[in-house]
């Protein structure tokens, strides 16, 4: 008999599908059965992965609750799952931002079963990427995550969402083709043959000093290296590989933009931090000066981005490249200065600043989609004094914002402050450039609750635009409160991220 508690990773991963297909026994007309199905079957995941966290043991080194099986044994691939405490940050943001996004997408009534099931399976490709220790199954389930946000985004999208789910599709496919032929090439190099990522860890990055088909194993390395570095930075996405990511967010439904931001462009930085800084620490270390390169244009080129939209939406998303650009300055110190204290303070602000970009991203595009709803445009120049008309919108919308901006006493500012901390010993310059950054991360911050809230009262909204429900504020306030807590006590999570960056980098 199977002991189910002994496969806790497998549940986690595997619900949201199950729950997925059980929408398929609720009649396509019984919306409410099926939105309360989809988010009681996404919190059913959130529980599971709690139960984990309160099992996981934050000392041990190496994966815990470890699953494997055959898969496909002819070219030594498995199904392997593992959790450590990188892995456990996402798993827990993956299955905390679920829940909200589709509670957030109550009001859908447009083909609600189709839409539920693609968020489900979504969430499922997510985790796998999250949880997998074998490099094929890492990639059938990185691809996994691409087709239902396309469909998302392709049919429920904006006006011009069949232009950007092709954009999105095509930028991740393109970057990804690269990403399937370095990992095939790894399991077929001499002394290799596996893809096992607990084994690859103690055999590639020590690979050298031999030839394989006529070619030396160090530009092999290099090779599969870039294939790494694109593919991620795709997803990121780092600049100049961004130009899908604003037409994905304008284009996509509120909830597709809460878990775009909030959780699919965590996976690029994952990949970085899983794979590309401990199987290439000598590659990472001759190239680091390329990925602080590419998170200085990232936090300064997002932040003009941003700076020069009148499309509310759009600017939310530029920002995005701006904060993960932070998050890169951490991953280019720690391929620089691997195992410095200073490395390991930019990758507890690198992975900090996942999760309280994940939460403040997914917050601010939930509060752009309130207002959308309600008044059916996201230019910035047609509102004006909404603060006087909807005073829970105007109060909700600036602690988001502030959030974001890094205030101090929010969790941004902890994680921004641990980036600069750790790199600007290492790299000064990025560094500096980045702080300039910061000046237009506040600009572009101000002009929008300016342009929204403040100023004369645009009167063609009195009397046509009402505040938030309070299923509205209730989706907000998980997200308020782990974002001040983590401002005030960030040691509940960040005791957990250290001992990550510890073991890792």
């Amino acid at each position: 008999m199977i002991n189910l508690s002994d496969h806790l990773l497998s549940l986690i991963l595997f619900t949201p599908s199950l729950v997925a297909l059980l929408l398929f026994l609720v009649p396509a007309a019984q919306i409410k059965a099926i939105r309360w199905t989809s988010l009681l079957g996404s919190l059913l995941t959130f529980v599971l992965s709690m139960i984990v966290w309160l099992r996981f043991l934050p000392q041990a080194t190496g994966f815990q609750m470890v699953e494997h099986a055959d898969w496909y044994g002819t070219v030594h691939a498995s199904y392997s799952l593992g959790i450590d405490a990188l892995s456990l940050v996402m798993v827990l943001l993956t299955t905390f931002l679920t829940p909200l996004a589709i509670w957030a997408s109550f009001n859908l009534k447009d083909r609600a079963r189709a839409y539920m099931q693609l968020f489900l399976l979504l969430e499922t490709g997510m985790l796998g990427v999250f949880l997998s220790l074998d490099l094929l199954l890492f990639f059938v389930f990185w691809e996994i995550g691409l087709v239902p946000m396309y469909f998302i985004i392709n049919q429920w999208g904006g006006q011009k969402r069949y232009e950007a789910s092709l954009k999105f599709f095509l930028f991740t496919v393109g970057g990804s083709l690269g990403l399937l032929l370095a990992i095939e090439l790894m399991g077929v190099i001499p002394g290799i043959q596996t893809y096992s990522l607990v084994e690859l860890y103690q055999k590639w990055p020590g690979l050298a000093g031999f030839s394989f088909l006529g070619v030396d194993i160090s530009f092999i390395k290099t090779l599969v290296f870039w294939a790494f570095v694109i593919a991620f930075g795709v997803k990121v996405p780092v600049f100049p590989l961004h130009t899908w990511l604003p037409d994905a967010h304008t284009e996509a439904p509120t909830a597709g933009s809460m878990l775009l931001a909030g959780v699919l462009l965590k996976l690029g930085a994952y990949g970085f931090m899983r794979l590309v800084l401990p199987l290439f620490p000598q590659e990472a270390h001759t190239y680091a000066w390329v990925l602080a390169l590419l998170a200085t244009l990232s936090v300064i080129m997002g932040a003009l981005g941003a700076w020069g939209q009148t499309d509310f939406k759009r600017l939310v998303a530029y920002s995005s490249i701006n904060h993960m650009g932070f998050v890169m300055l951490g991953v280019a110190t720690a391929a620089y200065a691997r195992g410095t204290q200073d490395a390991i303070i930019a990758m507890n602000g690198a992975v900090l600043q996942m999760v309280m970009h994940g939460l403040s991203a997914a917050g601010m595009f939930f509060m752009v989609g309130v207002i959308y709803e309600r008044a059916h445009t996201r230019d910035l120049t047609e509102f004006g004094g909404l603060m006087a008309l909807l005073p829970k919108y105007g109060g909700l919308l600036t602690f988001m914002s502030l959030a974001s901006l890094g205030l101090p006493g929010m969790g941004g500012f902890i994680a921004e402050f641990l980036v600069v901390r750790g790199a600007f010993p290492v790299m000064t310059l990025a560094t500096g450039l980045c702080a300039v950054g910061l000046f237009f991360t506040g600009a572009y911050i101000l002009k929008a609750l300016k342009l929204v809230l403040h100023g004369p009262l645009n009167q063609r909204w009195v009397g046509h635009l009402s505040d938030m429900t309070w299923r509205e504020v209730l989706i907000t306030a998980p997200l308020m409160v782990l974002l001040l807590l983590s401002g005030i006590f960030p040691a509940w999570i960040l005791d957990l991220i250290n001992q990550a960056s510890k073991t890792l980098f």
